[in-house]
């Protein structure tokens, strides 16, 4: 069945799609499409619903972080759960993706086709994962994860310069902070195809997180405000429970982040542990 004709309509139907095969079958669709120029931007689109709760399975059971087990990357077991929770934050970064194209109206081309094609690139990271979890004889589902991702989402949907600002450049970068030393770790554990998988997913998320940065600043421009200090301000209102040390400050600035934007997550995040 193809996508609808709308780039809000597939959007939306990508974010209501529940079962994981559903929802990348539906997300390589559409960006696919949209790629092609096959969707249209509507200008008299209805106004996006309330956000709620996009389209899941019924498991992983979502719980606070502090009731999820830690385990050592050393059994098998260990890396299936591991596996298990970046699979779970690729799930959960499809969704973040069509969410930004489906609540934000009115935002140039280049906007819809950076975060559909983000949407693609995610559906592909979660699979090569679901595919390496199989290996360990689980799927996903059968570990607990938490929903913090989302929750930001929910609280940044009044405002794209707020969503950009914290969802890609704070939650989502965490990746580029511990993903290095997990590929070490992985590699000297003889996992090289793990380690080969989250490669991947780490030069690619240096996209990602450069197109948060570059809709930041758009949005930042638009609105007549200086970015370093918005970012600084936005740190301190959401930062507290979600900004964690230390910081791959290489990465980091070639996904976009000025000197003092760097400053400026070293202070928040020593603040939170204040």
């Amino acid at each position: 069945m193809p996508p609808p004709e709308s780039l809000f309509a597939a959007a939306h139907a990508c974010l209501r799609a529940a079962m994981p095969e559903d929802k990348l079958a539906l997300t390589f669709a559409t960006a696919d499409a949209f790629a092609r120029g096959g969707l249209a931007i509507e200008d008299d689109a209805p106004a996006p619903e309330p956000i709620r709760m996009p389209g899941r399975p019924e498991r992983p059971t979502l719980v606070h972080p502090r009731d999820l087990p830690r385990r050592g990357l050393g059994s098998d077991e260990g890396r299936a759960a591991f596996i298990h929770s970046i699979a779970h934050i690729e799930f959960n970064a499809i969704d973040l993706a069509w969410d930004a194209v489906y609540r934000f109206r009115g935002m140039p081309r280049a906007f819809y086709a950076d975060w559909a094609q983000v949407a693609h690139d995610e559906a592909r990271h979660f699979a090569m994962l679901r595919r390496r979890l199989n290996d360990f004889g689980r799927d996903y589902g059968d570990f607990d994860a938490h929903n913090g991702l989302w929750e930001m989402a929910e609280k940044t949907a009044h405002s794209a310069l707020e969503r950009m600002a914290l969802v890609p450049r704070v939650l989502e970068a965490r990746g580029l902070d511990v993903t290095p030393a997990m590929i070490v770790k992985l590699r000297q554990l003889g996992d090289h195809e793990t380690a080969d998988i989250l490669n991947v997913i780490l030069r690619e998320e240096v996209g990602h997180v450069a197109s948060g940065s570059r809709w930041f600043r758009w949005h930042c421009e638009r609105d007549g405000v200086d970015p370093e200090p918005t970012f600084r301000r936005l740190l301190v209102a959401y930062g507290r429970g979600v900004l964690y040390g230390p910081f791959n400050h290489d990465a980091r600035s070639a996904a976009g982040f000025s000197e003092e934007e760097l400053q400026a997550l070293e202070q928040a995040a020593a603040a939170a542990l204040a």
